[in-house]
């Protein structure tokens, strides 16, 4: 049977493959193993729930909060807040897990549910694999006083909003930047962190209407920041997806600065500071050349993970590292978040931009980035991408004519029945080159 969390907890079409019947008991399942401490404690557990505004979140939510009150556990719903909000609140507030209901980029349909644990972190395998044990086991059933209760987390995004005005260096007085909320969780809290800093707002995609999140809006879909950018004159523009632990920029020119860009500007500037833990920054096996290449010419070591920002975290809290995140915009700071942060990483790099000087066009200009070709090769034996011959030599060709001006990846899918074929190069024809031979090789090689 397959496992029911993935790589970011449990994820489905809601009310197809997530269902009010699964979301009940889940909950009733996580207050078995995770409020387990507090009643050895002889104490009640105490849970934080936030959502993004997707229509289902709202029966979603309600689904959960049933499934822990109705356990014994007093439930404190925090309303529509982004993910890392929810993570950061479990911690602020003492809670002993939290639960957010999110679908992240996913379009409006989709939905998820994923854990915090104490402080705010995300749970280990072995966590996630308790609790769906115990959704077989019969869920606990207090009666009078022993029931949770259900209440608003009343100061919720004013809490949030104080820690990450605290975290941020300076003011961002002088500045114009349009901020894309994806009609997701974002929009309301990002625009008012920005104002509270000083700078001058212009917000797009942050009219949530249950349906339209991640639609045409957000860092799935630059182009309407591109526009507002260079429309508004701004100095620089930030995009979230609907759950805001992404952020991806675009400068005064309208270029896109991702997510290895903005790691490339964050880490360069701690060390300069003095607050690059080891000198170090974490990133995915994902991440450009480029990044590599920046990070070495300056002295920092570059540690790299596997695809997924929960693996980069593991780094982070295994090795004392300060930062660390994806290409895709998922960009931890541990000294203020225990996941990815969308508003606060477009606030730091918001904050280098007034502290420097320098157009975000300039600072991004501190990594150079390779041209990246990513094909996805389908119907074929993933077991074997490691063990091919004809595959083993002409990756080894490849890599021996790249040298160090290039890099090839190859890795199975952990989400679909596919194999990505990475290839990077001083060029793009040479990139494309390499690509299509090397998934041919694949195809013919590895079929099934």
């Amino acid at each position: 049977m397959a496992r029911l969390f993935g790589t970011d907890g449990v994820r489905g079409v809601a009310n197809r493959d997530l269902t009010v019947s699964l979301a009940l008991n889940l909950a009733q399942a996580a207050a078995l193993v995770l409020g387990e401490t507090a009643r050895n404690e002889g104490r009640r557990p105490i849970a934080i729930i936030g959502r993004d505004p997707r229509i289902s979140g709202e029966y979603l939510a309600a689904a959960v909060a049933t499934g822990l009150a109705s356990s014994g556990v007093d439930v404190y719903d925090a309303g529509v807040v982004p993910t890392p909000a929810t993570a950061f609140l479990t911690a602020d507030f003492s809670a002993d897990f939290g639960v957010m209901i999110s679908a992240s980029h996913n379009p409006a349909p989709d939905n998820g549910i994923k854990f915090f644990a104490v402080g705010g972190h995300k749970l280990a395998d072995d966590i996630e694999d308790k609790i769906e044990a115990a959704m077989q086991e019969e869920p606990l059933s207090p009666i009078g006083a022993g029931v949770g209760r259900v209440q608003r987390f009343a100061d919720a995004e004013d809490r949030y909003l104080v820690h990450l005005l605290g975290a941020i260096p300076n003011t961002l007085e002088g500045l114009t930047v349009v901020i894309d909320c994806a009609h997701g969780a974002a929009s309301a809290i990002s625009p008012q962190a920005f104002a509270d800093a000083g700078a001058k707002v212009i917000v797009i995609g942050n009219d949530p209407d249950g349906l339209n999140i991640n639609a045409g809006y957000g860092s799935t879909h630059m182009s309407a920041l591109q526009a507002a950018v260079l429309e508004n004159n701004a100095d620089l523009g930030f995009a979230h997806d609907g759950d805001a632990d992404r952020c991806l920029a675009v400068d005064h020119t309208g270029a896109i600065v991702d997510g290895d860009q903005l790691m490339a500007i964050l880490a360069l500037s701690a060390k300069a500071k003095g607050t690059l833990a080891r000198d170090t920054l974490v990133a995915t096996v994902m991440s450009n050349l480029g990044l590599r290449i920046a990070m070495k010419d300056a002295g920092i070591t570059m540690l790299e993970t596997k695809v997924g920002d929960r693996y980069v975290l593991e780094q982070i809290r295994e090795g004392g590292y300060t930062l660390g995140g994806e290409q895709s915009g998922h960009i931890i700071f541990s000294r203020y978040a225990t996941t990815g942060d969308g508003i606060l990483t477009a606030l730091m790099i918001a904050a280098e931009v007034k502290a420097t000087g320098k157009k975000l066009s300039e600072l991004a200009a501190q990594m150079k980035i390779y041209p990246q070709v990513l094909i996805n090769v389908r119907g074929v034996d993933l077991s074997r991408v490691e063990t091919d011959p004809g595959l083993k030599e002409v990756v080894a060709e490849a890599e021996a004519e790249l040298g160090n001006t290039g890099r090839v990846l190859l890795r199975a899918s952990g989400t679909e029945p596919l194999i990505r074929v990475m290839v990077e190069a001083a060029d793009e024809g040479t990139a494309h080159s390499w690509a299509d031979r090397i998934a041919r090789v694949v195809e013919k090689n590895l079929a099934l």
